[in-house]
């Protein structure tokens, strides 16, 4: 077999792999999706929950998701100030006052689901700190 020849196989085989690995990756996402659809995570668990049996629970540091929540909320108090207070950084800060997980509900592609779990916030109060980081021209990470 000429090298032309050899190369064209080799072509072909790697396009037939990579069709395959392209549908493997839509089952793996239409698994997520149906997954998201009945409340369940398909990540790993934010701050202040922990996954057990497959559901997420609140852990022993939850509060402090409602304490972030409620100093960015009432306070004029920066997101830099914000981050040093609770130990993180700037940008984990806007994630967790992004995430629609401690609202009770699961984010994906997109979309958002009613979870299984327990909220730590109230929509309310979810609900003002987007106003606010609106009106701040904070924008998603």
């Amino acid at each position: 077999m000429n090298e032309f020849e050899s190369l064209k196989k080799e072509n072909e085989r790697l396009r037939k792999e990579l069709e395959s690995l392209k549908e493997e990756k839509e089952r793996l996402k239409r698994g997520m999706e149906a997954k998201a659809r009945e409340g369940h995570i398909v990540s790993r668990a934010p701050f202040g929950y922990k996954v057990m049996g497959g559901s997420l629970v609140k852990t022993e540091n939850s509060s402090v998701v409602e304490s972030i929540f409620l100093d960015f909320q009432r306070e004029e108090v920066s997101l830099n100030n914000l981050a040093k207070k609770y130990g993180f950084s700037v940008n984990g800060i806007k994630k967790i006052l992004r995430n629609f997980t401690y609202l009770g509900k699961i984010k994906f592609d997109g979309e958002v689901h009613s979870g299984n779990h327990e909220p730590l916030v109230s929509s309310t109060l979810f609900n003002h700190v987007q106003d606010k980081l609106e009106r701040k021209g904070i924008k998603n990470n």
